[in-house]
């Protein structure tokens, strides 16, 4: 689940950590960027517990508002459609999801005021309203009513920013990237697609990939920026000029030339181009896509 391109970003991102920090041990290095990798996988499996744990809050109030002194009617015969939600029953019971919540102990249980808030954005939300009016629910039905709470409502949130980069300094970064895994896994359960839960890496390669990344990216950076260097000046630019990040993400991308043959070049690039135009400025992708253009060149003459 944790692919090549999300790894690339971290990878830049640990690099640029320690650059500042000034840290040269590479086996803390690695271990930051295992730990980075884990919260991001962690995410994942935060996001579609998010789902059970507001079934579970609303099924609590439906149920403390039956045993009041007083109940009206509606509170007495509430409307169970997103209490008996399939889709939440299927990820409440799932082997590899269950697991993985009792061994790391994630919740969002810790900020039951955030929970009450979300819940309640939820229930004023068109995609609850829709639901809670029709007649029956099929599975289809329930797992797009979640798509569209998490695509419409949750990542758009604001709260739910805040308690991202509360609980971990990487989520915010990472949502994008683990939203679209949680929306993926809500796809493959609609269509009976097991397993449902998607592994930390899709096989052992991609891991392998993410150390020699970053091993050979910190032991060739000398080499990489002589050649950002060289044409840089070629453009008459001052090598001055160049942003920390810009260079650090052109650093990682030469040694993924240099080192990953199987890996076409314009792929290569195109990642880079993406994350420096959003770590830094659209106007980065343009000076970086010509400069990693011209050392992928001098790279094919030196075999």
């Amino acid at each position: 689940m944790i692919n090549r391109a999300l790894i690339r970003v971290k990878v830049v991102q640990v690099i640029y950590s320690n650059v500042i920090k000034q840290e040269k041990d590479l086996k803390k290095i690695e271990k930051e960027l295992n730990n980075s990798l884990d919260k991001s996988y962690e995410l994942y499996n935060m996001l579609l517990r998010l789902a059970v744990e507001l079934t579970d809050l609303e099924e609590r109030e439906q149920d403390e508002a039956k045993n009041k002194y007083f109940p009206t009617e509606e509170e007495l015969n509430p409307n169970t459609r997103f209490v008996e939600n399939e889709l939440v029953k299927i990820l409440r019971e799932d082997e590899t999801l269950r697991e993985y919540q009792e061994e790391s102990h994630c919740t969002w249980t810790d900020n039951v005021i955030f929970l009450h808030l979300l819940l309640d954005k939820i229930k004023r939300s068109d995609p609850y309203k829709n639901y809670m009016s029709k007649e029956e629910n099929s599975l289809a039905d329930d797992c797009e009513l979640w798509r569209n709470l998490f695509k419409r409502v949750i990542f758009n949130d604001d709260i739910f920013k805040d308690e991202l980069e509360s609980k971990s300094v990487y989520w915010n970064d990472d949502v994008d990237i683990m939203g679209q895994f949680a929306l993926k896994t809500i796809k493959r359960i609609e269509e009976q697609n097991k397993p449902y839960a998607l592994p930390k890496y899709k096989n052992n390669e991609d891991y392998e990939y993410a150390l020699k990344l970053l091993e050979m990216s910190l032991k060739e950076m000398d080499d990489s920026n002589e050649l950002i260097d060289t044409y840089v000046k070629r453009e008459s630019w001052s090598p001055e000029r160049i942003g920390l990040m810009e260079r650090l993400i052109m650093d990682v991308a030469i040694t993924e030339m240099k080192t990953f043959a199987s890996i076409p070049v314009n792929v290569t690039m195109n990642e880079y181009i993406e994350i420096a135009k959003y770590y830094c400025n659209p106007e980065s992708g343009k000076f970086v896509n010509g400069i990693l253009n011209s050392v992928s060149k001098q790279i094919r003459k030196m075999g």
